[in-house]
């Protein structure tokens, strides 16, 4: 198993967030979070199967569902490594990784700025993890030098905001109840800092990646509506501002979204469509990082 390394790189803003809150919240939410991306993670393995790759990086791998799902598909002859900038989420990914037996390594670090060793991975794969970078060019030409020579890029993002209504109901709500909810910043990272279409296929080409294919994704997503209430409560920028919040405002405010999710149960289901991309790119050798536009960052 692959022993913890100190982070690497400064993630100002979401390393404190991943390393706290938002990623103890993922932590306790674990089970349900894996279930309800289980499709996006079935086509990581699917791709991985379609390559033959045997050097597998994921990024943003957080409690390692997809790592030890890619990791039990390649098996003994091939090895697969999760980086990740939180640690809680990453000590979770671990302790599943040893009671299951699984030859898989994670790294605590920011994916943007680690030393990966030069060409060391033939597929690297990401889901919902990359659009959190504070510079995603140099994220991205960084990850082309751990590739080798025709290696492959597997992702999937979300799309903009305005397609996932699913994910941005709770802000909606709890707005009037909640003033100072900051607004999703457009570009800034976070979940829907891949929406544009043209600024993905501009990064991906300004640090180096060739063959790019950049293509809507609807994956129709599923969580037991029992486990609704506590997912508002404690994920998203919903969940986050209600840790600060006294019990009377909670309590309003948890009654008014949960309300505002209605259309989406269906008896014991909680049904959604998840609008996301699926990039795919080579490490080309006619590929190489142009020099850097800080108007990507």
């Amino acid at each position: 198993m692959g022993e913890q390394q100190q982070i690497s790189g400064n993630g100002g803003e979401q390393a404190a967030l991943w390393n706290g809150v938002s990623g103890q919240a993922w932590v306790e939410h674990q089970g349900l979070l894996d279930d309800m991306f289980r499709p996006m993670e079935a086509q990581l393995v699917q791709a991985a199967r379609n390559a033959a790759a045997q050097r597998i990086l994921d990024v943003g791998c957080g409690t390692g569902s997809t790592t030890l799902a890619l990791a039990r598909h390649i098996g003994a002859q091939g090895h697969c490594t999760g980086v990740d900038i939180s640690g809680p989420m990453l000590a979770v990914a671990r302790t599943r990784a040893q009671r299951e037996g699984i030859n898989a390594s994670f790294i605590h670090a920011d994916a943007q700025e680690h030393a990966f060793a030069a060409a060391s991975f033939d597929m690297i794969v990401s889901r919902l993890g990359v659009m959190f970078f504070s510079d995603p060019v140099r994220a991205f030409a960084n990850l082309r030098r751990a590739a080798t020579s025709d290696a492959t890029l597997h992702c999937i993002a979300w799309r903009s905001a305005a397609e996932n209504p699913f994910m941005t109901t709770a802000e909606r709500a709890a707005a009037p109840l909640l003033p100072n909810l900051p607004p999703r910043q457009p570009g800034a990272p976070g979940q829907f800092a891949f929406g544009n279409r043209e600024r993905v296929l501009s990064i991906l080409q300004t640090s180096g990646w060739g063959d790019i294919d950049i293509r809507p994704t609807d994956v129709t997503c599923t969580l037991p509506e029992p486990a609704l209430a506590g997912y508002l409560s404690r994920l998203g920028p919903v969940g986050l501002a209600l840790q600060g919040a006294d019990p009377t405002t909670r309590e309003r405010v948890a009654a008014t979204v949960r309300a505002a999710f209605d259309p989406y149960v269906q008896g014991d289901t909680v049904r959604y469509t998840a609008a996301c991309w699926t990039i795919t790119a080579r490490a080309t050798a006619a590929a190489t990082p142009r020099r850097q536009d800080t108007n990507h960052a």
